[in-house]
């Protein structure tokens, strides 16, 4: 985009912002949400009350702070299962635990990953 279309599309944009504040100052029920905040945050001041002390007030089983992350499960790990791929065309078999097999690449790059992975079978 040149310069100058960006200027436009920006000057347009302001110009939509702009109206769309003159219409939201208007509006009735921001003026009463406005002014409940004001009276809220003086009140707060007033009592030297902060936000969360509010929150743990009116909802005591709120969470507060950020939440904890759930601890990792330390050295169980499900093993990969082995997968029998065999090759129709060439009668070739290939056994893998995952995708990264030389020859496995080979055959989808040249047979398409779709068609390959109708060859396996699951082995235990």
């Amino acid at each position: 985009m040149s310069l100058i279309n960006e200027y436009r599309a920006t000057e347009e944009a302001i110009k939509e912002l702009q109206e769309r504040l003159k219409n939201l100052s208007q509006d009735d029920k921001l003026q009463k949400e406005l002014e409940f905040e004001g009276k809220l945050r003086t009140l707060m001041n007033e009592y030297q009350k902060s936000l969360r002390d509010i929150t743990a007030m009116l909802d005591p089983e709120a969470k507060t702070g950020k939440p904890l992350r759930a601890a990792k499960a330390t050295g169980i790990k499900r093993p990969r299962k082995i997968k029998q791929y065999k090759n129709p065309h060439t009668g070739d078999v290939i056994e893998t635990k995952g995708g990264n097999h030389k020859t496995l690449k080979e055959w989808k790059a040249k047979w398409g990953s779709d068609e390959v992975e109708s060859w396996v079978t699951l082995l235990d």
